[in-house]
């Protein structure tokens, strides 16, 4: 078997034990460049059965897939398959399963509150500048966190702030008081924790009824003292309102490391506003995050090709390929 990982940009893949015990196995072909065309992505992954994605990095709409008929199964990287077309896939015989690698995003979240409320990058910018700026900070000891989304990230975030002191309240779609309370959070509705919260972070999984929910009725809600701090999805916030709130001063700061369009463009207008803190999209490459997505990857292909399915999002793809 022919398996290529894609979009290994920062060589994390190179080296690592779980890569090197599948080389055993198979032939590995490790691909760091970016493509700059469709033509050149679909001649380097030719002839691969299998393909390990980093992340969202590449596309895999139904055009493209058809044009790859060697593939049986893409081990992608991650906990979703948002850039896969899963229809076209399992329509194709194509199998694809998950490889979860864990999260960075809870100690981001924790270094973004405390990089935006005490102004550390800005800071940072004035010295280089030869300014010795006075800032007056804004500890987390004795501040309301409000949390939308106590899932695994969520509640992890809940407890480091604990941790320094924090009350901390949540709300999500499925949350219930009974749930919040076990992890010792005092449940609230979305409104209410909008306007309770000294600090809001959103921690919700990107869908239907998540997109657009902070609009700038709700972000209006918040106090005028208050921070916002996205490590989720940037469709999640009206970037726009947002945007119109930071310059206003209607809220204190924001903290981001999502974009409704990533990479941010060079002219956007959030990258000239001085009470916001930027990362691009940090949360997710670790170096314990890609030790998993490379374990689990691994595995995942590895079992498939012992005729075990393991993390298989649409195992009716086999089905269609006996078909065929």
């Amino acid at each position: 078997m022919k398996v290529t990982i894609l979009d290994d940009y920062q060589h994390a893949f190179e080296g690592s034990p779980a890569i090197e015990r599948l080389r055993q196995k198979a032939e590995v072909q490790i691909l760091n460049e970016k493509f700059a065309s469709e033509k050149a992505l679909i001649r380097a992954l030719g002839g691969s059965q299998a393909i390990i994605p980093i992340r969202e990095r590449t596309h895999f709409p139904a055009h493209l897939l058809k044009a790859l008929p060697d593939l049986e199964i893409i081990a992608q990287t991650g906990n979703h398959a948002y850039h896969i077309d899963i229809e076209a896939a399992t329509h194709a015989g194509i199998l694809v399963t998950m490889a979860p690698g864990g999260s960075g995003v809870t100690e981001l979240t924790i270094g973004l509150m405390i990089a935006v409320m005490r102004r550390i990058p800005q800071s940072d910018r004035s010295m280089r500048q030869g300014e010795w700026p006075l800032v007056l900070g804004r500890v987390l000891k004795g501040k309301t966190l409000g949390i939308l989304g106590l899932g695994k990230v969520g509640s992890e975030v809940a407890r480091i702030a604990q941790a320094f002191s924090m009350k901390v309240i949540a709300w999500g779609p499925t949350l219930t008081k009974e749930r919040a309370e076990k992890a010792q959070v005092t449940y609230m509705a979305l409104e209410e924790a909008l306007k309770n919260a000294d600090v809001v972070s959103v921690h919700l999984k990107l869908s239907d009824q998540s997109k657009g929910l902070l609009n700038e009725a709700r972000l209006r809600l918040m106090k005028k003292s208050a921070y916002l701090v996205n490590t989720a999805r940037g469709a999640i916030v009206d970037e726009k309102a947002l945007v119109e709130l930071l310059k206003e001063n209607s809220i204190a700061g924001a903290a981001l490391d999502v974009f409704v369009e990533e990479p941010l463009p060079s002219n956007h207008p959030l990258l000239q506003l001085d009470n916001v803190v930027l990362t691009p999209h940090l949360g997710w490459p670790t170096d314990g995050g890609f030790r998993g997505f490379a374990e689990n990857a691994v595995q995942n292909i590895l079992d498939y090709m012992e005729g075990k399915l393991t993390r298989v999002v649409n195992p009716q793809a086999l089905e269609k390929r006996r078909a065929r």
